[in-house]
């Protein structure tokens, strides 16, 4: 099999294990990609003396499946990259457990035999499309996570006069406005009191940060609908995130939010299920009162 792989460039730590992961590919007889910042991470800054078959740039690769080593931010780096290839991608986390990247460390062996087996599940995940005038947004406008819509001062809300499908649905005067997928409801909505969706579930969901009035709250639709978003502010800009990378928008810009033609493919073990990971990493039912 021919891997591509995609790893944390910033924290030492949650690249240590890449040695290991490059030694147990090679005794499977793989082919080994690498992207070029990574490599130049481990062989420069960690002295780890890591051969590949090949260093790539971008998203200029080809391969049968991709490999992010590192955590969830990891991982929606290499998605971008792969972007409408149709790769899957399998994430290996080195920090806290992860909803994309959740094989650990130690069960990269035993992964990796199943793997070349066959003994795998693909999941689809659905991705967002930004569409608007603006060039600097059209140049990465897809989302695995979300697509939010942020004040750019300290100091006054935004107004976001919000459709869908073209009937106005209300607007909403807030510090911001995120739009989810599924994959994205554990994030950034979720820790503004977005609702959890599991995947598959075919949904977008539309949570206010900090809204004006307490009687806003989020709402999930179908996530073949399209979302029309106006936005007034004080300072007659804003910012704009697509998965966490920001940039600074016009006022009389327009955004259009709808489901992207292509999905991400996640690599999954027949024993990872989603609910259990959900309550690890909830502490769901754990008694935390010492």
């Amino acid at each position: 099999m021919k891997f591509a792989i995609f790893g944390n460039t910033y924290q030492a730590r949650k690249s240590s294990h890449a040695e290991t992961l490059f030694k147990l590919l090679k005794k499977q007889g793989a082919e080994i990609y690498v992207c070029r910042e990574f490599h130049n991470f481990l062989n420069s800054d960690l002295k780890l003396n890591v051969k590949a078959d090949g260093l790539f740039d971008g998203n200029e690769f080809d391969a049968d499946m991709v490999i992010s080593i590192g955590g969830d931010g990891t991982f929606l780096k290499a998605a971008s990259r792969v972007g409408n290839k149709g790769i899957p991608i399998l994430g290996i986390n080195t920090g806290r457990l992860g909803f994309l990247a959740d094989v650990s460390p130690e069960e990269m062996e035993t992964t990796f035999e199943e793997i070349l087996n066959g003994n795998y599940t693909v999941e689809e995940r659905s991705v967002l499309q930004l569409v608007c005038d603006d060039k600097r947004l059209q140049g990465s406008p897809f989302a695995l996570n979300e697509i939010a819509v942020l004040k750019r001062d300290s100091s006054s809300m935004i107004t976001i006069h919000t459709s869908i499908n073209g009937k106005y649905l209300t607007t909403y005067q807030a510090d911001g406005l995120i739009i989810a997928t599924p994959t994205g409801s554990t994030a950034y909505s979720l820790s503004v009191g977005g609702p959890i969706m599991v995947p598959h579930s075919n949904t977008v969901a539309i949570t206010p940060v900090a809204p004006h009035s307490l009687n806003v709250r989020p709402i999930v639709i179908c996530d073949d609908w399209e979302i029309t978003l106006d936005v007034e502010s004080r300072s007659h800009n804003f910012l704009v995130a697509i998965d966490g990378s920001s940039e600074t928008c016009k006022e009389t810009t327009r955004l259009t939010i709808r489901r992207a033609d292509y999905s991400i493919k996640v690599v999954k073990r027949f024993n990872h299920v989603f609910f259990d990971t959900l309550r690890s990493k909830m502490m769901w039912g754990a008694d935390t009162r010492g």
